[in-house]
């Protein structure tokens, strides 16, 4: 799978470089690329704006996204833009994820975006009914849970299948050996 991600901050994605997500990447399963849109900004390299209109706070501005956007090499690739008003991610949206050989992630930052950059996008996505700072953290997450479980990232392919989300709707109890720890007992065990 290849990843590009579009983002102000590369540098808030050195945790994808560890863990089942730096596996994947050294095994040569996946491929992440970050592309900084300040680079592709005129003007003294500025990437937001005030609105059209007047409001509270700057907006992102379409022209460097777009510019970051062409840059990267690609072929038909699921576009996603993460915004707090968009369809709430799920494991289901993960499955799905997986199951494509090209992502782009575009994190917002600031009050919005501006409107435009939605031409770009397949889908709007939120992690939940909160506001973060900016989409970088919303990115790791959705490529955090889809990466687990693209074949062969997991050591057996049915490991996530029995994962502690889904475990919670069966009533199954996760203990491990010994029976007994600090006076507690298994309950599997009794």
């Amino acid at each position: 799978m290849k990843i590009d991600i579009l983002t102000l901050f590369p540098e808030m994605f050195s945790p994808l470089e560890h863990s089942i997500v730096g596996k994947a990447r050294e095994k040569g399963l996946l491929d992440i690329q970050y592309h900084n849109f300040r680079e592709y900004a005129e003007k003294a390299r500025h990437v937001d704006d005030e609105p059209y209109g007047g409001g509270q706070g700057m907006l992102l501005r379409a022209q460097p996204i777009f510019d970051a956007f062409d840059a990267i090499e690609k072929k038909n690739p699921r576009v996603i833009l993460l915004d707090p008003a968009g369809k709430q991610f799920n494991q289901a949206y993960a499955d799905d994820l997986a199951q494509e050989e090209e992502l782009i992630f575009i994190c917002g930052h600031y009050e919005g975006y501006d409107e435009r950059i939605k031409n770009l996008v397949t889908d709007e996505i939120s992690l939940g009914d909160y506001v973060l700072t900016g989409g970088e953290l919303a990115a790791m997450t959705m490529i955090d849970a889809t990466v687990r479980l693209i074949p062969e990232v997991i050591g057996k392919e049915s490991s996530h299948q029995d994962d502690s989300f889904l475990l919670a709707f069966s009533n199954t109890l996760n203990t491990h050996a010994p029976m007994i720890i600090e006076a507690w007992l298994c309950q599997m065990c009794s």
